[in-house]
């Protein structure tokens, strides 16, 4: 038993310090074309501390969960930061945040570490067999989930403890007739298994019917074009073309298209962007970020004014802004900034008038990934599927849909939102880092280059 009075005297070295340190567990199942290939969980222990000296920060980190070990953690982050700041070519100053003690839970109806591991493989087992089809020719099926205990010190007094649970279950399978290959697939996830439980059978029925109908798709055409693009393909591209560009931190190294641009108009007055932890259930949601900062929903882009942009501490005091708590750490990794969930504010639409209004275009559906440049302000995705739109309503189906363009044209040309609000779930890489997210909003029409 730790003595946390002792741990937060230890804090007091350099200028500002703190502690975070995580015990939990995890679980994992994998299924490969009907055979179990793996069945694991594992438990885990870890403490991380900074300390900042002046301009320079010292990061330690430790499987080790003892006062002895931290101890030794903060001595030696002290000293690197004293040598780290002999080198620092930039001011750190972070910005004020009130003194917080507080103790949360962030767990499902079902917490998933309490499911039986039979009851977990019969799930894995019931997609598999809901996926099999003759043009179905492999199938795999992923399940993972974890528990954590989270407490948080810092020198400035605060001391939060904290119980999270997350659970995802990813499906895939490949379908092929004569020679063509195609894909299909879907995931689920929450705080608490009850999302898995209550929507794997209808999204495993989905992925293998995607990937059986793309196989009478026609390639899509190329070229301009008036697009839709689905909750999915939008949250993907307001996620990465906005959110990545609005994170302070790369704004700070000259890479963002939205540097300098605070204030002024960077799309149509239908586009609002809004970074939001406080959503209940979404999978990005969280109550405190990794610097023990209040999560909230934050308005990046309003009506087509760019806002403001997504803060730690330390940007936040580099640029005189307010803190937005998007201060996000894996595991015990530093914490940099990071998105929550991020959507595209839903319109007053509905999908059918959209397709009426629209006449002619292309509807792209779900996202296979792609390229972003935030400092140019390009991007690349793929779509999973796409369908034409002739004379207001869905016909042909396509394949091979990429969207493409430049971010800030995109935004201008965007012309309508439907009323509808859906968030992707998921996970976002950055800077080798991998946190859960949630992204989307409703069906969105712009114009943009079809490859």
């Amino acid at each position: 038993m730790l003595n946390l009075e002792r741990l937060e005297k230890l804090l007091e070295l350099g200028d500002y310090a703190d502690i975070r340190i995580n015990v939990g567990e995890t679980t994992t199942l994998t299924l490969k074309d009907g055979n179990i290939e793996e069945i694991s969980s594992g438990f885990g222990n870890g403490v991380a501390v900074r300390v900042l000296y002046k301009n320079g920060w010292g990061f330690a980190t430790s499987n080790i969960v003892s006062e002895k070990e931290v101890e030794s953690l903060l001595e030696r982050a002290y000293k690197m930061a004293k040598l780290s700041n002999r080198y620092s070519e930039k001011d750190v100053k972070l910005k004020d945040y009130k003194t917080v003690i507080d103790e949360y839970k962030m767990i499902g109806k079902i917490n998933p570490i309490n499911v039986d591991i039979e009851e977990k493989k019969e799930i894995i087992m019931e997609t598999y067999k809901i996926m099999i089809d003759e043009k179905i020719k492999s199938i795999s099926v992923s399940y993972s989930d974890g528990f954590s205990r989270k407490l948080y010190l810092n020198s400035e007094g605060s001391r939060i403890e904290g119980e999270i649970t997350r659970c995802i279950m990813y499906m895939n399978c490949v379908s092929r007739e004569n020679g063509n290959l195609q894909y299909g697939s879907e995931r689920a996830g929450g705080f608490g298994f009850e999302e898995i439980k209550n929507n794997y059978k209808t999204l495993a029925s989905e992925a293998k019917n995607r990937a059986i109908r793309l196989l009478n798709a026609k390639p899509c055409p190329k070229g301009k074009f008036k697009v839709i693009l689905d909750p999915e393909l939008a949250g993907v591209f307001i996620h990465e073309a906005v959110g990545h560009a609005s994170e302070a931190d790369l704004v700070l190294q000259n890479d963002s298209v939205f540097k300098d641009k605070l204030g002024e108009k960077v799309g149509s007055e239908y586009v609002s962007v809004v970074d939001d932890s406080t959503i209940k259930g979404a999978f990005g949601s969280y109550v405190y970020d990794d610097e023990g900062v209040k999560g909230q929903k934050t308005t990046i882009i309003e009506d087509g004014i760019l806002k403001t942009f997504l803060h730690s501490r330390e940007t936040a005091g580099r640029m005189d802004a307010e803190l937005t708590g998007n201060g996000r750490a894996e595991g015990l990794n530093k914490p940099i900034v990071r998105m929550s969930n991020t959507y595209i504010k839903p319109g007053d639409w509905t999908f059918e008038e959209l397709l009426e209004d629209t006449k002619n275009g292309i509807f792209l559906k779900g996202s296979r990934g792609g390229q972003v440049d935030t400092g140019k302000g390009l991007f690349q995705f793929s779509a999973v599927e796409a369908y034409l739109i002739e004379g207001g309503k869905l016909t042909t189906i396509l394949k091979d849909a990429g969207l493409s363009g430049e971010i800030l044209d995109i935004l201008f040309k965007v012309d309508a939102i439907t009323k509808d609000f859906k968030l992707s779930v998921g996970y976002c890489g950055k800077d080798g880092q991998s946190v859960p997210v949630g992204d989307g909003g409703g069906f969105v029409r712009t114009i943009a280059t079809v490859s």
